[in-house]
């Protein structure tokens, strides 16, 4: 039969049967048409999970007389036939081991020896080793090294695609090949806009594993591009795509509008790795994105039991680093409980602080399991394991032991020992916005005439430190700050800079608003002076009367 007959006719068929059925009808069949079949083969019985029916196709009389002919008959194969027969024999799982595949890789080795394979030929077989033997495969390396040798100019994307996922493997622990990486990332900067999603995750994917944070051009253009994609990558290409956005800090505004249409549309066929990928993606990227979080909350809900211990922290703990309560919040913390009823055990120690942790920021109380938490045998886990007891988990321990002297007088289990508290809570994610401090001092001279009269970064026995304090005696009058007698009311200054807001937001972050909760319950009056009402005061005199009127709102004042 004519070659592109021949695959017009197999094209068109749809199972594996009807295939054996018209192969059996032929008298002849030259080796890229036998390939052919072979990949069509693999393509119709193939799924995620492997081979649908192995006895149906390895035990078929055609299929065996297929691989009985590639056996005897490899020397005479053309480039592609033996490298796609390859490939097709890989996906259907044939035994590495077997006399059939080592003679195809035996021969494929020896034409790579003598310099025979193209581009195509060389990514084929690329392609075919890493699946089959993996990073340790030590034919890969000639591969990289006969692909250096190439003209990159005329590669299609595939081949370029194929040519980082090898040199991610081959590359190692030197950088001899980061003359061939430097030609590929130009070359491939001026195709980006021909990359499939499957394309765009695998180069990305390289780039990170590669270490190419010097191609600022390409990642760029490269995560520009993803955007139209977020429909149609696959659950892994998108994790691989969130991955490359963290790893090179880019951000892109179209991006997440493109993740908040995406992910409330298929949140329930996500792969749980793929969900808890994205709300860790939007949590260190300070993204409060609510179609996002209220989706994920109610897939959650309804199958939180498919989740890993790892995946719920995941995606729990933005809830409370961004500070935020979904609608449907009452069902989800209470699914949460359940599940760490159940499966407490499954948690690490220091995972299991974060996530209860994360509740409490927004007054989610996990009493029940704070006696584990606080127990001696609980916290020696938290100190034997990496990072130990360091200044961030004494911070976390410390303030779920003042949220429940606080929050929960009720309480009545094991308290945390004196040993294990910090003098000062690390505020991983919102220092003090120094410029605006300033600002606001200067402000506030103008409005009390004496430094005297305020004092800035003060540390409290409570363990927050305050902005700015001011204290005031029975009458509302001003006192020094360092005088201690006769106080009546503290005033604490909360000077929230962007930094202590979500993104492109006035959502205030966990950390900052369980600050500001806690200050009022222990007394202070607490007023906060966000970035956003203050950028707009041009001058000391605006800015004065704007805190006259924050701090001192019933009280008349002719002028400043």
């Amino acid at each position: 039969m004519d070659e592109q007959l021949f695959f017009e006719k197999l094209n068109s068929l749809c199972t594996s049967k009807e295939i054996f059925y018209f192969l059996r009808s032929l008298e002849v069949m030259f080796g890229t048409m036998a390939s052919g079949a072979l990949q069509r083969i693999a393509e119709i019985e193939v799924d995620d999970n492997g081979l649908k029916n192995p006895e149906r196709v390895l035990e078929n009389e055609v299929f065996r007389a297929l691989c009985f002919q590639f056996e005897m008959e490899s020397s005479k194969l053309s480039n592609s036939g033996l490298l796609n027969a390859l490939q097709a024999l890989i996906k259907l799982r044939i035994d590495p081991q077997s006399t059939l595949m080592t003679t195809l890789l035996s021969k494929s080795e020896e034409r790579l020896g003598k310099g025979q394979l193209t581009v195509k030929n060389l990514c084929a077989l690329g392609e075919s080793l890493l699946e089959l033997e993996g990073p340790n495969c030590a034919m890969l390396e000639q591969v990289v090294k006969h692909m250096r040798e190439k003209d990159i100019d005329k590669w299609s994307p595939r081949e370029i695609a194929m040519t980082y996922k090898m040199l991610q493997v081959a590359v190692g622990e030197g950088e001899q090949y980061q003359d061939l990486l430097n030609r590929l990332n130009s070359v491939t900067l001026l195709v980006v806009f021909q990359l499939s999603p499957e394309l765009t995750s695998i180069i990305l994917n390289s780039l990170i594993v590669l270490h190419q944070v010097q191609a600022v051009s390409l990642v760029t253009a490269l995560c520009k591009h993803a955007v139209k994609h977020i429909p149609h990558f696959t659950d892994d290409e998108l994790v691989c795509v969130l991955e490359a956005f963290l790893y090179f800090g880019h951000s892109e505004q179209l991006f997440t509008e493109a993740l908040e249409t995406h992910v409330p549309k298929s949140i329930f066929t996500m792969h749980p790795q793929t969900v808890s990928k994205v709300m860790h993606y939007c949590c260190q990227k300070m993204i409060l994105s609510k179609p996002i979080f209220d989706a994920v909350a109610q897939s959650f809900i309804s199958d939180a039991e498919r989740f890993t211990a790892d995946q719920i922290a995941e995606c729990i703990i933005p809830f409370g680093t961004l500070n935020y309560l979904p609608p449907s919040a009452s069902s989800l913390f209470r699914k949460l409980e359940t599940i760490l009823h159940t499966q407490i055990s499954h948690f690490q120690p220091h995972t299991l602080l974060k996530l209860l942790h994360s509740c409490v920021l927004i007054q989610r109380y996990p009493v029940n399991f704070l006696p584990k938490v606080f127990s001696p045998y609980f916290l020696q886990q938290l100190q034997a394991q990496p990072p130990g007891l360091d200044r961030n988990v004494t911070s976390q321990l410390t303030q779920l032991f003042l949220t429940v002297t606080l929050e929960c007088p009720f309480y009545e289990g094991p308290k945390l020992l004196p040993k294990y508290k910090v003098k000062t809570f690390l505020m991983c994610h919102s220092s003090l916005d120094v410029h605006l401090l300033k600002r606001v001092k200067t402000g506030l001279l103008y409005l009390l005439k004496n430094r005297m009269y305020f004092a800035s970064e003060v540390s409290t026995p409570y363990f927050y430190s305050v902005d700015i304090q001011i204290k005031l005696d029975e009458e509302g009058f001003v006192l020094p700050a360092a005088q201690c007698e006769e106080v009546h009311r503290r005033i604490a200054l909360c000077v929230d800079g962007q930094n202590r807001f979500c993104v492109n937001s006035h959502n205030l972050l966990g950390e900052e608003a369980i600050k500001q909760r806690h200050l009022q319950l222990l007394g202070y009056e607490v007023v906060q002076i966000p970035f956003f009402e203050v950028e707009s005061l041009q001058n000391c005199r605006k800015m004065a009367e704007y805190l006259h009127k924050k701090i001192f709102p019933h009280t008349y004042r002719l002028s400043c």
